[in-house]
């Protein structure tokens, strides 16, 4: 079989991936571009997880694309909504024509001679190869085969139904009976409310709190707002109020932690009433924006505590039982069901194993340049985006970087962009600064970041906005070579 050339490969056809096909079509149109996709559906996260009630903890205004209005009035919005929205973005621009279904990219190997990425995918059983000039990873921060499960002790012996989000069965019927939700973070706080609809009782437990802050599902300055601008501006405006709310919000949270932890437990407090125990269910031992916060729509948690449908529990297990599980106080919770909300495993460059000229590359010595190239690897960016905002806003800028890139290759005729680092007073710093027990299990693999820029990460959208779309891509860091020769070249393939 032929290998097929494409100027640049994306791998991953979720919420980044079709930005990026769109970017690439609209900033360097003249370029050719797959998607290899490993799963046999669009969509990424929003295809991938059906557990109930599964939404954003982001704004749409900021989640959403940059070049494509949200237009639903909910600003928090429930995944199938986001898998649509996605979708339509993929069709009406043509990104999805583009598109190779169930190409599991395993590997890719750069040479220099050739200025090339071979690219070694799994495709039904086969390996099948394709060749580009650049490689794009878009395919998100963590591995689709599961999430992590912690070792429960006795959990063989529990007689009731054992699930992990991520892994959600088609038709589990929980109505009616007693549910208990290990975790406190995004999916738990998603999955209380919405299963307490149906269960007897959701008990959500927990080792320790998380800081939970309501907002309103719908915005409805934004939807007043659509109805008297243009669309696209109304959605601009409300863009930036978003992200400059939550710059403010996090530098605040910086600056100033025990005020705003104390703002965020007063609303817990005149959510749930005078006598209920926030110190120990609601009062997280770390400063907000330590680890992410969790945001719930219209309180509706707050609504189902409120109601006795569901309750939090603050303890340590010590044993599953046949009937459910026991924890360390010695208290006993039966459950017919068990939810594991216990957090992703996360995946270095898509579970993609890099070799450049022969030598393979080891993420874990890699300094990361402005978040998305790396020392020492030519022709190869990753999107990912941030923990304190919204995912799309950096990978926006990431995407419009790379066409940047792109078309300055072409202009100048060189054929290969890499960071090089020769300052020996960069050192190496977490790639992220963040205590969440699923970071903290992966950053040992992740590469670095540096104390000084280009190798900062900041998390911080107009400092970005900055670097990414306006400081001259010729920095002295970002180093551009080999130059096109009279040497056959390989042939251009149009996907």
């Amino acid at each position: 079989m032929a290998v097929e050339h494409f100027d640049v490969v994306i791998v991953g056809a979720g919420l980044s991936g079709i930005g990026a096909g769109y970017h690439l079509q609209t900033e360097a149109p003249d370029r050719s571009y797959v998607i290899l996709e490993g799963r046999d559906a669009s969509g990424g996260t929003w295809d991938l997880f059906r557990y109930p009630g599964i939404r954003s903890d982001s704004d749409m205004y900021t989640l959403g694309y940059a070049f494509k209005p949200w237009r639903e009035a909910k600003a928090i919005a429930d995944g199938p909504s986001i898998l649509k929205y996605v979708r339509e973005t993929a069709s009406d621009h043509g990104i999805d024509r583009h598109i190779r279904f169930r190409h599991l990219v395993k590997k890719a190997s750069w040479s220099t001679e050739a200025a090339a990425w071979t690219v070694e995918a799994e495709h039904d059983g086969k390996t099948v190869r394709f060749t580009c000039g650049f490689l794009f990873l878009c395919g998100g921060y963590y591995s689709y085969n599961g999430g992590y499960t912690p070792e429960y002790p006795g959990r063989e012996r529990f007689k009731g139904t054992f699930v992990h989000p991520q892994q959600w069965p088609e038709g589990l019927d929980y109505r009616g009976k007693k549910v208990v939700v290990i975790g406190s973070g995004a999916t738990a706080v998603t999955l209380v409310p919405e299963m307490a609809k149906d269960a007897a009782h959701v008990t959500m437990l927990q080792r320790s709190p998380t800081y939970v802050v309501s907002r309103p599902a719908e915005d409805k300055f934004a939807n007043w707002l659509r109805k008297v601008l243009p669309g696209k501006l109304a959605y601009d405006i409300v863009r930036w109020r978003n992200v400059l709310f939550g710059m403010y919000f996090f530098k605040m949270a910086r600056e100033k932690p025990a005020a705003v932890k104390a703002r965020i437990l007063k609303m817990v407090r005149e959510e749930l009433g005078p006598d209920y125990d926030v110190e120990t269910h609601f009062t997280p031992s770390y400063n907000p924006w330590d680890q992410r916060l969790c945001l719930v729509p219209d309180s509706d948690m707050f609504k189902m505590i409120k109601s006795g449908r569901a309750s939090v529990v603050t303890d340590h297990i010590e044993t599953f039982t046949e009937k459910g599980i026991r924890l360390k106080s010695g208290q006993e919770l039966e459950a017919d069901v068990v939810v594991s909300a216990t957090g992703l495993v996360l995946e270095v460059w898509n579970g993609v194993e890099l070799t450049v000229d022969g030598r393979k590359v080891d993420a874990s010595q890699t300094l990361s340049y402005k978040g998305m190239m790396y020392e020492g690897v030519p022709n190869l960016a990753s999107a990912f985006g941030y923990t304190n905002a919204s995912w799309t806003l950096k990978c926006d800028l990431t995407c419009e970087y790379v066409s940047r890139v792109l078309n300055h290759m072409k202009k100048t005729g060189l054929r290969q962009v890499m960071p090089v680092n020769d300052d020996p007073t960069v050192k190496h710093e977490p790639w992220l600064d963040f205590s969440s027990g699923y970071v903290q299990r992966a950053m040992a693999k992740f590469p670095k970041q540096g104390n000084k820029p280009p190798w900062r990460l900041y998390q911080n959208y107009a400092m970005d906005l900055m670097s990414l779309r306006y400081a001259k891509l010729e920095d002295g860091v970002l180093r551009f070579s080999n130059p096109a020769t009279a040497a056959k070249e390989q042939p251009r393939l149009a996907a």
